[in-house]
């Protein structure tokens, strides 16, 4: 047989995509060209799928991996293109950007790498496109040395390169040496940003114990009294199956305990003013529930959406919803207001694939005004020797240090209280002034923001 007529048969030949790499196109498809979020659509599509569990963790790790790392993925695509990116098909550069995860980031061989990339875009893409992949993918794999000799490249910036090595956009490394001040500081908290974490499971007291949780696996996590490490999937827990536990960062946790324990005796009416998803919520809920069963909690969340997933974790009848910015909607003033603001959420990276790349500073012209005026809004609500808990899932400095300076020059009788004093971690990640700011790569949780403020009597 000529080889001609052996290329036409290998042409005509059903593609027979393997199924984990397939799933995993989907999820990055649907993605990058859709606005899903991973973390919604991934069980989604695993619990459609008959894949076994080997299989289900690949899918997981090629398609979360890709995601986070497809600023990379790019670089090396446009050092063998001969045309602008931006031209580039989408479906074309996304299973590019899977194969090339699969050649420089996973242990597979390059081999394997290309000819399950190119069978996948057999069956989504075509032949045609599937024979451009082949030639670009096999060229992009023979120069494994291009992320070496940019790193070794003395006429490239350090920003610029860590923003490829590290497939992080260039502002947010910026953001974070602003805070660091120190480049292998932020090396080492991008690197981390790219590690999969295992969930933290939060204990909700008097639902659950740690000792229970631990019975079928885990690790107890070094901050607060409530979280633990699992090494099981969060199902596998009957607590957290039964609604009884949580998956909740360490972090966040930390933020829910600090703030819990601000109960004193005067303390009779706290609000979440911006409860949705629920986590800190039925956290802060059921600590009060335990040790002060009298006080009144309330959650606050406009959002349809959000406000429901409030309701599987906290009872209906604690679930308001106003716009946080409107005071005068509110019944009564308060004792405890906690403000998780909505924010950039460039602490959370590690654990939202996408993010980084649906978030620009532009967003930061919505979300400051915001900050700002849910804390005016508390300030009102607020009763004399109230005190406020605003945090954010975020270092940058107009999402935290600055939004806490204007609060004070706004409102000349709240003043700065010392987290050092209520946190079960102490002094970890406490800073001068008595806020809170915790770091991925030192604290091993999201970078987490908090500041209590309290209003003078």
């Amino acid at each position: 047989m000529s080889n001609d007529s052996t290329k036409e048969k290998r042409a005509f030949r059903k593609p027979r995509p393997n199924p984990a790499r397939l799933l995993a196109y989907d999820l990055v498809s649907q993605v990058n060209r859709e606005g899903a979020y991973a973390n919604l659509r991934l069980p989604e599509l695993l619990a459609k799928s008959n894949l076994e569990e080997r299989d289900r963790a690949f899918a997981t790790e090629l398609s979360y991996g890709t995601l986070r790392m497809q600023g990379k993925h790019d670089f090396a695509i446009s050092s063998k293109i001969d045309r602008p990116f931006s031209e580039l098909d989408g479906i074309v550069v996304d299973l590019l950007r899977l194969g090339i995860h699969q050649i420089f980031e996973m242990r597979v061989p390059i081999h394997a790498a290309v000819s399950e990339s190119v069978e996948v875009a057999r069956a989504v893409a075509g032949e045609s496109k599937a024979t451009y992949i082949n030639a670009l993918l096999r060229s992009i794999s023979s120069d494994t040395g291009i992320f070496d000799r940019l790193r070794s490249d003395i006429s490239v910036s350090e920003l610029y390169k860590l923003s490829i090595l590290y497939s992080h956009p260039e502002w947010i490394i910026g953001a974070y040496f602003d805070q660091l001040k120190d480049w292998g500081s932020v090396e080492r908290l991008l690197e981390v940003n790219n590690i999969p974490v295992a969930p933290h499971i939060v204990v909700w007291p008097g639902k659950s114990t740690v000792e229970e949780i631990l019975a079928t696996g885990g690790t107890k996590l070094p901050f607060g009294e409530y979280s633990i490490l699992s090494d099981h999937q969060p199902n596998d827990y009957p607590a957290v199956k039964d609604k009884r536990a949580g998956i909740q960062d360490m972090g966040s946790q930390l933020v829910a305990e600090i703030f819990a324990a601000t109960l004193d005796e005067s303390a009779a009416n706290w609000l979440d003013l911006c409860a949705g998803p629920g986590g800190k919520a039925a956290l802060i809920n059921n600590i009060l529930k335990v040790s002060a069963p009298e006080v009144s909690f309330t959650a606050n969340e406009p959002t349809k959406h959000r406000a429901e997933l409030v309701a599987r974790v906290l009872p209906a009848s604690q679930i308001i919803s106003f716009d946080g910015r409107k005071f005068e909607d509110f019944p009564i003033k308060y004792d405890r207001i906690l403000i998780d603001a909505p924010c950039s959420g460039l602490g959370a990276l590690r654990r939202r694939p996408e993010a980084r790349w649906r978030r620009s500073l532009n967003d930061l012209k919505e979300l400051i005004p915001l900050q700002r005026d849910l804390i005016d809004s508390a300030y009102q609500m607020l009763n004399p020797g109230g005190i406020i808990g605003f945090a954010t899932c975020s270092p940058l400095l107009a999402e935290t240090k600055a939004q806490i300076l204007d609060a004070k020059h706004r409102f000349k009788d709240l003043e700065l209280m010392d987290i050092s004093e209520f946190s079960p971690a102490g002094s970890t990640g406490v800073l001068a002034d008595g806020t809170l700011q915790l770091w991925t790569h030192l604290d091993g949780s999201d970078s987490m923001f908090m500041a209590l403020l309290r209003k003078k009597l």
